[in-house]
């Protein structure tokens, strides 16, 4: 197997795990730009940030990656809307 086929091997078990895992975290894709993963997406805490960056770290081992994952806060608003 070539070193691009065990890359997009490994991106591919990263996303399994990452859609089956304890995580069930859909928001976040894996892709593959040149010889490099990119991780990247939407998560809820910063919990669930950690928990997939680990599970990147793991699948990812020995290979080129970077992440780009921020988080998502549904809080109401500090200050009432201007309207006029």
């Amino acid at each position: 197997m070539t070193s691009t086929g065990i890359i997009e091997y490994r991106i591919e078990h990263l996303r399994e795990r990452l859609a089956r895992d304890e995580l069930a975290e859909l928001g976040v894709r894996v892709e593959l730009h040149g010889s490099r993963a990119v991780v990247r997406g939407c998560v809820g805490d910063e919990e669930r940030k950690a928990a997939v960056l680990r599970i990147a770290g793991e699948e990812l081992a020995g290979h080129d990656w970077y992440e780009d994952i921020t988080l998502s806060r549904a809080r109401p608003p500090d200050h009432a809307e201007e309207l006029s």
